[in-house]
């Protein structure tokens, strides 16, 4: 593998992703430049899995940049809707991204089967990707399960945290400080994964 500068690309123009994953990168000394910023186009996730469209994004950033690009790819799995929405919770949300219609269509879906009785059981999964210019890659994954919460509750946080309670938990993600959620979120376990692989790069 090449060795490489201590600048990366977050290869996201979703906000909420990007100020996480800046959070989680800034103890370790990184320049993060946002593929917005860089005017990197989004591409065409049609991958099957989250680990895969995470590598359609993060090696389109690297290529187009030079530098080595972070992608995530997350959502929200549901027991009862067979793990929907899955890899496709951000396009539930339409085109305009309002989650608010994407939290009302799983209520709506989970009452015509009479899931807000039956078992609630969800997961966040997070398919987190580095890509670098020479091509080599590697992907670590996160899951943080609880539950499901209507009505929704809380105000931070973005996409379908004001309706997930983690295990152990009685507030939803939307609840929950950014500084703490970060600590315990799907997103963080995937990225603690990725910085011991860092560091014994001595990236």
């Amino acid at each position: 593998m090449i060795k490489i500068k201590k600048k990366i690309v977050i290869a996201s123009h979703n906000e909420g992703k990007v100020k996480e994953i800046k959070s989680l990168l800034k103890p370790m000394g990184f320049k993060v430049i946002s593929a917005k910023k860089l005017k990197i186009n989004e591409p065409i996730e049609n991958g099957k899995t989250f680990a895969e469209n995470s590598l359609i994004k993060s090696r389109n950033a690297a290529i187009k940049s030079g530098m080595p690009a972070i992608a995530d790819d997350s959502g929200l799995c549901i027991k009862l809707l067979d793990n929907q929405p899955g890899i496709y919770s951000a396009r539930w949300a339409g085109k305009k991204k309002d989650f608010n219609l994407a939290i009302k269509k799983i209520e709506k879906k989970m009452i015509s089967i009479g899931g807000l009785k039956k078992s609630k059981r969800a997961f966040f999964c997070c398919a987190l990707s580095i890509y670098f210019p020479d091509h080599s890659y590697r992907v670590f994954e996160g899951k943080k399960y609880g539950y499901i919460q209507f009505p929704a509750r809380g105000q931070n946080g973005f996409g379908y945290d004001p309706i997930f309670v983690p295990k152990g938990y009685r507030k939803t993600f939307g609840e929950m400080n950014f500084n703490y959620k970060e600590r315990i979120s799907h997103r963080s376990i995937a990225f603690k994964k990725m910085s011991f692989f860092l560091k014994r790069l001595n990236y």
